[in-house]
């Protein structure tokens, strides 16, 4: 839809700010993607830069006093970020447990100081490590972690319609996404119950990704595309499914078939390497060239294509950026 860089004080605005700084801050928005690699560095449009654009006004909150002596938990059972490689074994193991709990209540203090609610979408190929996220972020407090209804899928009075679309995309597909379409307006609208919520994908990347992919290899006819996209723009139009920020697992089609036999889903079982083949490049057009569609958020690029207790690490080196996106919001 549209980006909501209007004039006055409204979303995507400070109502304080000058005319001319809203402007600044309203074209860096709309521009940027942020990208936290090996080295950190953040991409901003067409460039890398290391940390935070000079003048900005944006910066990730560490949440750390100067004073206080507090690390980020490493989570580690070695001397790793957060121990002393010389400290007794009881010591480290004293200190792991006092920097969880310090990490917790950093958290805590992170949502306090600002306390306009967040809608953090986690956006990836199947099997690119969503749920590996989600888990580690449903550890911390105050956080609301929303996971694809897929139980919902899988059982419409009796029918599993995820199963159906799998065997017969021809047939199924526009029953499956009509109900996607609905159980994901249902999870962007539900009443929020903590300061942050972080969702399974979004009602966005249903349209953006998968009916676009049942469309282009011409699995959905053309009339049934044309009424999910009018449904679609008239839930954008006259209903909040606003998002904050996106964090792109971004994952190899390789590794996600790899993942995807090891973890044998039923309805995944036939599920070729050509079909997630589609599905990365649909998810790269969408949120890495914005060739595809318009995307008016920040979007944090991580490469997913590690195990799992790498990841983990990851989220842990970067939990400040994840949870404290650019403070304005933004529409899709």
């Amino acid at each position: 839809m549209h980006w909501s860089g209007s004039g006055g004080a409204g979303a995507g605005t400070d109502s304080g700010a000058a005319p001319g700084e809203q402007e600044r801050d309203q074209t860096l928005e709309r521009d940027q993607t942020l990208e936290l690699g090996q080295t950190g560095e953040w991409l901003w449009g067409n460039g890398v830069r290391p940390g935070i654009r000079p003048g900005s006004g944006i910066r990730p909150w560490s949440g750390i006093r100067p004073w206080s002596g507090i690390r980020p938990w490493s989570g580690s059972g070695g001397a790793g970020a957060g121990t002393d490689s010389g400290a007794a074994p009881g010591e480290q193991e004293r200190d792991q447990t006092l920097e969880r709990d310090q990490t917790l209540e950093l958290d805590k203090h992170l949502i306090k100081k600002d306390a306009r609610k967040r809608i953090i979408c986690i956006e990836g190929n199947i099997a690119s490590g969503k749920t590996t996220c989600l888990d580690y972020f449903a550890q911390t407090t105050s956080i609301e972690v929303l996971k694809e209804p897929l139980s919902k899928w899988r059982n419409v009075r009796g029918h599993n319609i995820l199963g159906l679309m799998y065997q017969d995309a021809s047939r199924w597909g526009i029953t499956l996404q009509t109900y996607v379409q609905l159980t994901m307006l249902e999870q962007h609208t539900r009443p929020m119950i903590s300061p942050i919520r972080m969702m399974e994908r979004s009602i966005h990347s249903a349209k953006h990704v998968f009916v676009e992919n049942l469309y282009r290899s011409g699995k959905m006819p053309e009339v049934d595309y044309a009424v999910l996209s009018e449904w679609f723009d008239w839930i954008q139009n006259n209903t909040d499914v606003s998002v904050d920020l996106i964090v792109y697992l971004q994952t190899s089609p390789k590794v996600c078939y790899e993942r995807l036999k090891t973890r044998c889903r039923e309805e995944e079982k036939v599920i070729p390497l050509e079909y997630l083949e589609a599905i990365h490049e649909l998810y790269e057009e969408w949120l890495i060239k914005r060739a595809l569609f318009e995307v008016s958020c920040p979007v944090l690029v991580i490469g997913a294509d590690h195990d799992m207790q790498k990841m983990i690490e990851k989220y842990e080196e970067n939990r400040d950026q994840i949870l404290n996106p650019p403070n304005r919001q933004h529409h899709l």
